[in-house]
Protein backbone atom coordinates (compact mmCIF):
# COMPACT_ATOMS: atom_id res chain seq x y z
CA UNK A 1 0.00 0.00 0.00
CA UNK A 2 1.27 3.37 -0.89
CA UNK A 3 2.17 5.88 1.71
CA UNK A 4 0.06 9.62 0.91
CA UNK A 5 3.52 10.63 0.10
CA UNK A 6 4.29 8.39 -2.35
CA UNK A 7 1.26 7.50 -3.94
CA UNK A 8 1.38 6.98 -7.53
CA UNK A 9 -1.61 9.40 -8.42
CA UNK A 10 0.70 12.09 -6.85
CA UNK A 11 2.96 11.81 -9.90
CA UNK A 12 0.61 12.12 -13.04
CA UNK A 13 -0.15 15.69 -10.71
CA UNK A 14 3.32 16.75 -10.22
CA UNK A 15 4.31 16.24 -14.23
CA UNK A 16 1.35 18.14 -15.21
CA UNK A 17 2.34 21.30 -12.66
CA UNK A 18 6.11 20.70 -13.41
CA UNK A 19 5.28 21.41 -17.29
CA UNK A 20 2.35 24.03 -16.13
CA UNK A 21 5.49 25.80 -14.21
CA UNK A 22 7.55 25.84 -17.52
CA UNK A 23 4.88 28.47 -18.84
CA UNK A 24 3.45 25.91 -21.35
CA UNK A 25 0.48 23.06 -21.30
CA UNK A 26 1.33 19.52 -19.86
CA UNK A 27 0.87 17.37 -23.03
CA UNK A 28 -1.46 13.90 -22.05
CA UNK A 29 -0.87 11.67 -24.98
CA UNK A 30 -2.87 8.96 -25.87
CA UNK A 31 -2.50 6.28 -27.21
CA UNK A 32 -4.62 2.63 -27.99
CA UNK A 33 -2.96 -0.19 -26.63
CA UNK A 34 -1.89 -2.81 -29.04
CA UNK A 35 -3.09 -0.69 -31.96
CA UNK A 36 -1.64 -0.62 -34.75
CA UNK A 37 -0.04 -3.88 -33.57
CA UNK A 38 1.02 -5.79 -30.27
CA UNK A 39 4.70 -6.55 -31.35
CA UNK A 40 4.94 -1.98 -31.76
CA UNK A 41 3.04 -1.19 -28.82
CA UNK A 42 6.55 -0.89 -26.71
CA UNK A 43 8.17 0.99 -29.19
CA UNK A 44 5.09 3.30 -29.81
CA UNK A 45 4.99 3.57 -25.88
CA UNK A 46 8.25 4.64 -25.54
CA UNK A 47 8.07 7.09 -28.37
CA UNK A 48 4.97 9.20 -26.85
CA UNK A 49 6.42 8.77 -23.49
CA UNK A 50 9.32 10.33 -24.74
CA UNK A 51 7.69 13.66 -25.41
CA UNK A 52 4.68 13.58 -23.33
CA UNK A 53 4.40 14.57 -19.68
CA UNK A 54 1.83 11.86 -19.02
CA UNK A 55 0.60 9.15 -20.94
CA UNK A 56 -2.75 7.43 -21.25
CA UNK A 57 -2.95 4.37 -22.33
CA UNK A 58 -6.57 2.70 -23.90
CA UNK A 59 -7.88 -0.46 -22.99
CA UNK A 60 -9.76 -1.90 -26.19
CA UNK A 61 -13.09 -2.14 -25.62
CA UNK A 62 -16.04 -3.57 -27.52
CA UNK A 63 -18.19 -0.86 -27.09
CA UNK A 64 -16.20 2.45 -26.35
CA UNK A 65 -19.13 5.42 -26.52
CA UNK A 66 -17.63 8.62 -25.89
CA UNK A 67 -15.07 7.66 -28.61
CA UNK A 68 -15.30 8.89 -31.90
CA UNK A 69 -14.55 6.78 -34.89
CA UNK A 70 -10.58 6.89 -35.14
CA UNK A 71 -10.05 5.36 -31.51
CA UNK A 72 -13.05 2.96 -32.03
CA UNK A 73 -11.17 2.09 -34.98
CA UNK A 74 -7.70 1.48 -33.19
CA UNK A 75 -9.83 -0.42 -30.34
CA UNK A 76 -11.48 -2.95 -32.92
CA UNK A 77 -8.52 -3.69 -34.39
CA UNK A 78 -6.62 -4.47 -31.04
CA UNK A 79 -9.35 -6.63 -29.59
CA UNK A 80 -9.02 -8.71 -32.97
CA UNK A 81 -5.38 -8.88 -32.13
CA UNK A 82 -6.06 -10.45 -28.96
CA UNK A 83 -5.39 -7.14 -26.62
CA UNK A 84 -6.58 -7.72 -23.46
CA UNK A 85 -6.27 -5.99 -20.28
CA UNK A 86 -4.13 -8.72 -18.67
CA UNK A 87 -1.92 -8.29 -21.90
CA UNK A 88 -1.67 -4.93 -21.09
CA UNK A 89 -0.49 -5.22 -17.60
CA UNK A 90 1.87 -7.46 -18.24
CA UNK A 91 3.56 -5.31 -20.86
CA UNK A 92 3.85 -2.35 -19.06
CA UNK A 93 4.91 -4.56 -15.95
CA UNK A 94 7.55 -6.41 -18.12
CA UNK A 95 8.98 -2.25 -19.45
CA UNK A 96 12.85 -1.87 -18.14
CA UNK A 97 13.13 0.81 -17.37
CA UNK A 98 10.02 1.93 -16.90
CA UNK A 99 9.03 5.32 -18.27
CA UNK A 100 9.33 8.89 -16.80
CA UNK A 101 6.36 10.12 -17.70
CA UNK A 102 2.97 8.22 -15.40
CA UNK A 103 0.96 6.10 -17.39
CA UNK A 104 -2.84 6.20 -17.03
CA UNK A 105 -5.59 3.73 -18.47
CA UNK A 106 -8.44 4.60 -20.28
CA UNK A 107 -11.47 1.74 -19.64
CA UNK A 108 -15.14 1.22 -19.66
CA UNK A 109 -16.02 -0.10 -16.58
CA UNK A 110 -16.89 -3.82 -17.95
CA UNK A 111 -12.40 -5.25 -18.38
CA UNK A 112 -11.89 -3.45 -14.88
CA UNK A 113 -14.89 -5.54 -13.35
CA UNK A 114 -13.96 -8.62 -15.76
CA UNK A 115 -10.30 -8.48 -13.86
CA UNK A 116 -11.75 -8.00 -10.57
CA UNK A 117 -11.59 -4.93 -8.28
CA UNK A 118 -9.98 -6.95 -5.72
CA UNK A 119 -7.05 -7.67 -8.05
CA UNK A 120 -7.02 -4.60 -10.08
CA UNK A 121 -5.23 -2.11 -8.18
CA UNK A 122 -2.40 -4.07 -6.92
CA UNK A 123 -1.53 -5.36 -10.50
CA UNK A 124 -1.84 -2.19 -11.85
CA UNK A 125 0.07 -0.45 -9.31
CA UNK A 126 2.71 -3.76 -9.93
CA UNK A 127 2.79 -2.68 -13.67
CA UNK A 128 3.90 0.79 -12.77
CA UNK A 129 0.06 2.59 -13.23
CA UNK A 130 -0.68 5.68 -11.69
CA UNK A 131 -4.59 5.70 -12.54
CA UNK A 132 -7.56 5.12 -14.59
CA UNK A 133 -10.06 7.15 -16.69
CA UNK A 134 -13.25 5.38 -16.68
CA UNK A 135 -15.49 7.54 -18.74
CA UNK A 136 -18.88 5.28 -18.79
CA UNK A 137 -18.86 5.06 -14.92
CA UNK A 138 -20.62 8.04 -12.88
CA UNK A 139 -19.50 9.53 -9.73
CA UNK A 140 -22.07 8.24 -8.00
CA UNK A 141 -21.12 4.70 -8.85
CA UNK A 142 -17.62 4.92 -8.22
CA UNK A 143 -17.65 4.60 -4.88
CA UNK A 144 -16.34 1.00 -4.88
CA UNK A 145 -13.44 1.67 -7.73
CA UNK A 146 -12.72 4.74 -5.87
CA UNK A 147 -12.25 2.68 -2.25
CA UNK A 148 -10.40 0.36 -4.38
CA UNK A 149 -7.55 2.66 -6.02
CA UNK A 150 -7.42 4.92 -3.24
CA UNK A 151 -5.23 1.25 -1.10
CA UNK A 152 -2.99 1.60 -3.69
CA UNK A 153 -2.90 5.46 -3.89
CA UNK A 154 -4.17 5.34 -7.71
CA UNK A 155 -6.07 7.80 -9.23
CA UNK A 156 -9.46 7.99 -10.43
CA UNK A 157 -9.57 10.60 -12.71
CA UNK A 158 -12.64 12.59 -12.93
CA UNK A 159 -14.27 13.98 -16.18
CA UNK A 160 -16.36 17.32 -16.50
CA UNK A 161 -18.14 18.74 -19.99
CA UNK A 162 -19.27 22.56 -20.84
CA UNK A 163 -22.93 21.31 -19.14
CA UNK A 164 -21.98 20.14 -16.18
CA UNK A 165 -24.05 21.92 -13.52
CA UNK A 166 -21.89 24.26 -11.44
CA UNK A 167 -22.86 21.86 -8.09
CA UNK A 168 -21.63 19.06 -9.98
CA UNK A 169 -18.64 20.41 -11.04
CA UNK A 170 -17.65 21.37 -7.60
CA UNK A 171 -18.47 17.71 -6.37
CA UNK A 172 -16.47 16.18 -9.50
CA UNK A 173 -13.71 18.37 -8.88
CA UNK A 174 -13.58 17.48 -5.11
CA UNK A 175 -13.37 14.05 -6.01
CA UNK A 176 -11.08 13.85 -8.94
CA UNK A 177 -7.40 12.46 -8.24
CA UNK A 178 -4.01 13.43 -10.68
CA UNK A 179 -6.15 15.81 -12.73
CA UNK A 180 -10.13 16.56 -13.54
CA UNK A 181 -10.32 16.20 -17.49
CA UNK A 182 -12.41 18.89 -18.65
CA UNK A 183 -14.17 18.19 -22.08
CA UNK A 184 -14.22 20.48 -24.48
CA UNK A 185 -17.44 19.61 -26.29
CA UNK A 186 -20.43 17.86 -26.02
CA UNK A 187 -19.96 14.83 -28.30
CA UNK A 188 -17.19 12.41 -28.87
CA UNK A 189 -12.95 12.42 -28.87
CA UNK A 190 -12.02 13.57 -32.57
CA UNK A 191 -14.58 15.64 -33.51
CA UNK A 192 -12.72 18.83 -34.81
CA UNK A 193 -10.95 18.11 -37.98
CA UNK A 194 -9.51 21.04 -38.78
CA UNK A 195 -5.47 21.54 -38.48
CA UNK A 196 -5.86 25.17 -36.75
CA UNK A 197 -9.41 24.74 -35.75
CA UNK A 198 -10.64 27.58 -33.77
CA UNK A 199 -11.07 27.32 -29.57
CA UNK A 200 -14.42 29.46 -29.31
CA UNK A 201 -14.04 32.04 -26.13
CA UNK A 202 -17.28 29.93 -24.55
CA UNK A 203 -14.43 26.90 -24.12
CA UNK A 204 -11.86 28.85 -22.73
CA UNK A 205 -14.39 30.86 -20.31
CA UNK A 206 -15.51 27.34 -19.28
CA UNK A 207 -11.82 25.73 -18.72
CA UNK A 208 -11.58 29.00 -16.33
CA UNK A 209 -14.32 27.93 -14.33
CA UNK A 210 -12.86 24.51 -13.83
CA UNK A 211 -9.60 25.71 -12.90
CA UNK A 212 -11.06 28.27 -10.25
CA UNK A 213 -13.16 25.29 -9.07
CA UNK A 214 -10.07 22.37 -9.22
CA UNK A 215 -7.55 21.59 -6.45
CA UNK A 216 -5.83 19.16 -9.10
CA UNK A 217 -4.58 20.29 -12.26
CA UNK A 218 -7.14 20.46 -15.30
CA UNK A 219 -6.78 19.13 -18.61
CA UNK A 220 -8.39 20.14 -21.40
CA UNK A 221 -9.40 17.16 -24.43
CA UNK A 222 -11.37 16.14 -27.13
CA UNK A 223 -10.86 17.79 -30.33
CA UNK A 224 -7.12 18.51 -29.60
CA UNK A 225 -4.83 18.26 -33.04
CA UNK A 226 -2.90 21.32 -33.88
CA UNK A 227 -0.01 23.59 -31.63
CA UNK A 228 -2.39 26.62 -32.03
CA UNK A 229 -5.31 24.93 -29.84
CA UNK A 230 -2.21 24.15 -27.49
CA UNK A 231 -1.28 27.89 -27.49
CA UNK A 232 -4.76 29.11 -27.06
CA UNK A 233 -5.85 26.65 -23.76
CA UNK A 234 -2.31 27.84 -22.52
CA UNK A 235 -2.98 30.11 -19.15
CA UNK A 236 -6.53 28.12 -19.39
CA UNK A 237 -5.73 24.88 -18.23
CA UNK A 238 -2.93 23.04 -16.99
CA UNK A 239 -2.41 20.46 -19.77
CA UNK A 240 -4.15 19.47 -23.07
CA UNK A 241 -5.05 15.65 -23.92
CA UNK A 242 -4.00 14.57 -27.32
CA UNK A 243 -5.73 11.57 -28.76
CA UNK A 244 -7.68 10.65 -32.00
CA UNK A 245 -4.83 13.11 -33.65
CA UNK A 246 -2.08 10.82 -32.04
CA UNK A 247 -3.83 7.96 -33.05
CA UNK A 248 -4.14 8.50 -36.87
CA UNK A 249 -0.03 9.28 -37.02
CA UNK A 250 0.14 5.83 -35.49
CA UNK A 251 -2.46 4.45 -37.72
CA UNK A 252 -0.54 5.93 -41.09
CA UNK A 253 2.84 5.03 -39.34
CA UNK A 254 4.28 8.89 -39.23
CA UNK A 255 6.81 9.88 -36.85
CA UNK A 256 5.10 10.18 -33.50
CA UNK A 257 7.08 12.07 -31.49
CA UNK A 258 7.76 15.13 -34.40
CA UNK A 259 3.97 15.16 -34.44
CA UNK A 260 4.37 15.35 -30.67
CA UNK A 261 7.07 17.84 -30.66
CA UNK A 262 5.46 20.26 -33.12
CA UNK A 263 2.39 20.48 -30.72
CA UNK A 264 4.66 22.30 -28.68
CA UNK A 265 7.01 24.80 -31.04
CA UNK A 266 6.46 28.05 -30.59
Amino acid sequence: MSSPTSAPRDAVSAAIQAAAGRRRPALVGFLTAGFPSRQTFKANLAAVAAVCDVVEIGVPFSDPMADGTTIQRASFVALADGVTLPWILEELGSLQPKHAAPLLLMSYLNPLLQYGLDALPRAAAAAGVAGFIVPDLPFEESGDLKRALDGEGLALVQMVTPVTPPERLAMLCRGARGFVYAVTLTGTTGMSKGPSTEVPLEVLEYMDRVKRCSGVPVCAGFGIRSREQVARFAGHVDGVVVGSALVEVLERGEDVGAFLRSLREA
